[in-house]
């Protein structure tokens, strides 16, 4: 036998693993380049190892690849053959985006994806780059890409902890679980900052806020530990599939795992305390489980047991039950499934009676060695006492003795008749079938009484001399010996085979149950039908009384269907709240009737999970714990589904109605348009003829109300405009005083009841925006804050640079309001108000200028009245020769 103890493998493991390798065949292999942060040389590796395979003869392609503007990565280009970019329109730019298409036509051997977690442009065929990358696998291409720890799905709450920013693109962790090769590119916290000085890693004010905020030194350590941690565990999981796959059974300690088996006693929650200081102290993985032996040791130590791996999974630990007749070999064949290269025991006092009986520990030292043990005293804390059994047996277990007892009897009753034609070795043979058949039927306990009763049976009615137990042939006694061993070890295995049926059995019925509830809910089309298929499948597979509290348009949790449990809305609102457990068999509120379980999806708990059972300790166990949190997360999903396509159905039905509005309003503002823009011009022609007195205040009126009624009517088109086919910008650089002053121009009348009071920046840069939209939203601004302001009250405009933003600021001294839905459309600050208007006006300056990259924002003033705050990108203005 080899040192690594290879067994033969399993052949239906061979077979599914021949299987998956051919259908590997077919596909590509990604290489992921792997760091902790930009900077740190990934691109730079790819293209080196690009090179060298070109210069081996192999085809390989540039897909894509970012070079930030660093010459040293656009160097590195050079000689590889590159494949044309796309070109996007999205909102009325040009972006470049890789072309799959075009990478599918061509079909490199090695084709270079750089950035693995880049979220394309809009209307691409897939929203992900990395899922661009799983469709060039599938058609068998290799590809290499890059990618950093923080774009990782499952660590992304964890680096917005440390960083203090949310990362938004994130690639779903098995696509790197399931990659052909991870290459680690690491480089020293010092040496990256350095590079960052150096501008090798980004480029004017850019570096400046790298190193501000994201690139700090204790950023990069964190990081640089999240990304090798994550690789080592990777390793890991490829080393336990390479020992499962050529069959090893000899541990590999790469890394600390402990395994701690609990058997039920007093003692056990200690030993699970000092199991999770170890592993804290060890920084290890550790696992407890408890093997669930055929011949069971008690209702209440299994209880015990079960609440000991609840206590363990509180503590960070893996938990489960392991079927066995052997407690040792159970726990030596976990240790070997999960290379767990330390077994964490309790030491029980060994009775002075049973000084024949080895221990778990004894037997795992003599027949697997390599198993190093943590043996913990198992003394029995103060205010406790050893889990001892003594009450009477259960009448379903008397029961079994009685009938055992009956079969013996029958035994006898049928072998006198046979003795008449069979040989008494026969006989032998019919006693020992009614052994099987009771182990078989009521477990090893009954068998071991069968098979002692079938022997003084076979002693008192079939040997000489005959209704004595007395015995005159000496070899008789070799045969009641043989008759009893070979009844034990049957019903012994008997009772295993009975066992594992029955462990299969719930097996399949969890499986059964999880199937059936997926393909109901995925039936369901509405709440109800979902509430319907919940209660009746949780009743029935968790034989509980159920509830189910959903919440309203409010967040308040509300009974959907009790089905005769009575629910406490006070505890389902806090545990839909908080999304943690509370009532029955939990710390919290422990003394109500149910167990309040928060329903998570995955993206907000959708509602609370009520469950009363005969046996709370049930939810203990690990396997009836699984089954229930994979039934709540496929009744969270369906919730979560069945709202999505409500909140798609209205976002429809409002889209036509806004579209059948904007159609009218269109309609109605082009046949508005002309006899205003008539009404102007001839009040415009007027006024200068006309003598002073009422006529002209008349006719400046006529010229006012009209003007204000032409810029709502182009507030109407333009959103119906803008809302048909987007904001279309015609950027120039242009000087900001110029925007600020023409929007004046355009409010001369109405702001001169008001005092004007305009501070701009002298050092103000040119700024890239459409000059005639930015002026609107200016107007848009600015007319509101005279028509809701009182006449003689101070209106303040201001311009001013800071950092790489423009700031424009309008502010009045007026009422002041800012509801929530201020800028949506036709939303206004005063809904009963006799000011002229219908809400547009707002909504279209907050489209314009998030068109053009910026944000705007409505505030208190500082004592009265609104401050409106517009913020937009500065860029870097062109040199005065370019203009």
């Amino acid at each position: 036998m080899s040192a690594t103890h290879q067994e033969r493998p399993d052949p239906d493991a061979l077979l599914a693993r021949v299987q998956q390798e051919e259908q590997a065949a077919l596909r590509g292999k990604l290489r992921i380049y792997f760091g902790s942060n930009a900077g740190v040389g990934k691109t730079c590796a790819m293209l080196d190892a690009a090179q060298r395979e070109t210069s081996l003869g192999r085809d390989v392609l540039a897909g894509v690849v970012e070079t930030h503007g660093r010459q040293e990565t656009a160097d590195l280009l050079d000689g590889l053959e590159q494949l044309p970019r796309a070109q996007r329109l999205h909102r009325d730019f040009a972006l470049t985006e890789f072309d799959l298409d075009a990478a599918l036509q061509r079909h490199p051997a090695v084709l270079l994806v750089d950035e693995l977690a880049h979220s394309n442009v809009p209307g691409s065929r897939h929203p992900k780059r990395w899922q661009d990358v799983e469709e060039l696998l599938s058609t068998g291409i290799d590809v290499w890409t890059t990618l950093n720890v923080q774009h990782l799905e499952s660590l992304n709450d964890l680096v917005s902890g440390i960083i203090g920013i949310r990362v938004r693109e994130t690639v779903p962790d098995h696509v790197f679980d399931n990659a052909h090769e991870v290459v680690v590119v690491d480089l020293p916290p010092d040496d990256l900052l350095q590079r960052l000085k150096d501008g090798k890693v980004y480029l004017g004010p850019q570096a400046e806020r790298a190193s501000r905020h994201f690139f700090r030194k204790g950023n990069l350590l964190a990081l640089r530990e999240l990304a090798l941690r994550r690789t080592a565990d990777r390793v890991d999981t490829q080393m336990r599939v390479y020992r499962r796959e050529q069959s090893i059974k000899t541990l590999w300690p790469a890394r600390e795992r402990l395994l701690v088996g609990v058997a039920g006693d007093a003692g056990d929650e200690r030993l699970v305390r000092e199991a999770a200081r170890l592993a804290q102290k060890l920084e290890a993985d550790w696992i407890v489980v408890h093997v669930a032996a055929a011949q069971g040791r008690g209702a209440k130590r299994y209880l015990t047991a079960m609440k000991t791996l609840a206590l363990a999974a509180e503590f960070g630990a893996d938990t489960a039950t392991l079927p066995g007749m052997d407690v040792a070999e159970a726990l030596a064949a976990c240790a070997r499934e999960h290379n767990a290269n330390r077994l964490v025991l309790g030491h029980h006092p060994r009775r002075a009676w049973r000084f024949w009986h080895q221990s778990v520990g004894d037997r795992i030292s003599r027949h697997h060695p390599q198993i190093d043990q943590i043996v913990i005293a198992h003394g029995v804390l103060p205010g406790t006492a050893p889990v001892i059994e003594k009450t009477a047996p259960a009448p379903g277990r008397t029961l079994a003795y009685i009938w055992a007892t009956l079969a013996c009897f029958t035994a006898s009753a049928i072998a006198s008749l046979l003795l008449q034609v069979f040989e008494l070795a026969n006989v032998v043979m019919l006693f020992l079938l009614t052994v099987v058949l009771v182990a078989l039927r009521f477990g090893r306990g009954p068998g071991v009484w069968a098979a002692m009763l079938a022997v003084l049976c076979f002693d008192f009615f079939f040997v000489q001399p005959r209704y004595s137990f007395t015995v005159n042939d000496t070899q008789y006694f070799f045969t009641f010996a043989l008759m009893l061993g070979i009844a034990l070890i049957t019903g012994q295995l008997t009772a295993r085979l009975r066992h594992e049926a029955r462990t299969a059995a719930a097996r399949e019925r969890r499986a059964t149950s999880l199937a059936r509830l997926a393909r109901d809910l995925s039936a369901a089309l509405t709440v109800e039908q979902i509430s319907e298929v919940a209660l009746r499948t949780f009743s029935g597979v968790f034989e509980a009384r159920v509830g189910l509290a959903l919440p309203d348009a409010a967040d308040g949790v509300h009974s959907v269907g009790a089905g005769g449990l009575p629910i406490d809305d006070s505890i389902a609102q806090w545990t839909y709240d908080h999304g943690q457990s509370a009532g029955q068999g939990t710390d919290t509120l422990s003394a109500a009737k149910g167990c309040y379980l928060p329903l998570k999806a995955p993206m907000r708990v959708r509602g609370v999970l009520v469950l009363e059972l005969a046996q709370s300790e049930r939810l203990n166990e690990p396997e009836e714990r699984r089954l229930l949190e994979a039934c709540m997360s496929q009744l969270a999903i369906a919730l979560e589904r069945v709202h999505f396509v409500e909140v798609a159905q209205s976002t429809l039905v409002q889209m036509e109605g806004e579209k059948m509005r904007n159609t009218l309003l269109a309609a109605i503002s082009h046949d508005l348009r002309t006899p205003l823009t008539t009404l102007i011009g001839a009040a415009d022609t007027a006024l200068p003829h006309a003598p002073p007195g009422p006529l002209t205040e008349l006719l400046h009126g006529i010229h006012e109300q009209a003007t204000s009624m032409q810029r709502l009517i182009e507030n109407l088109l333009d959103m119906a405009r803008m809302q048909e086919r987007g904001v279309r910008l015609n950027r120039q650089w242009h000087s900001l005083e110029e925007i600020v002053g023409s929007a004046l121009r355009q409010l001369r009348e109405p702001l001169a009841r008001h005092v004007l009071h305009a501070t701009l920046d002298p050092q103000l840069p040119l700024v890239e925006v459409d000059a005639l939209l930015i002026e609107r939203v200016l107007v848009n601004l600015l007319d509101n804050a005279a028509k809701y302001t009182p006449a003689c009250t101070l209106i303040t405009v201001a311009a001013s640079a800071v950092s790489d933003s423009i700031l424009l600021e309008v502010s009045d001294t007026g009422p002041g309001s800012a509801p929530a839905n201020l800028f949506e459309p036709f939303a206004r600050g005063q809904q009963e108000s006799s000011v002229a208007g219908i809400g547009l006006g707002l909504a279209l300056a907050k489209r314009i200028v998030e068109a053009h990259g910026g944000r705007i924002e409505a505030k208190p003033g500082r004592e009265r009245g609104m401050h409106f705050v517009i913020t937009l990108p500065a860029g870097t203005p062109p040199s005065m020769d370019a203009l």
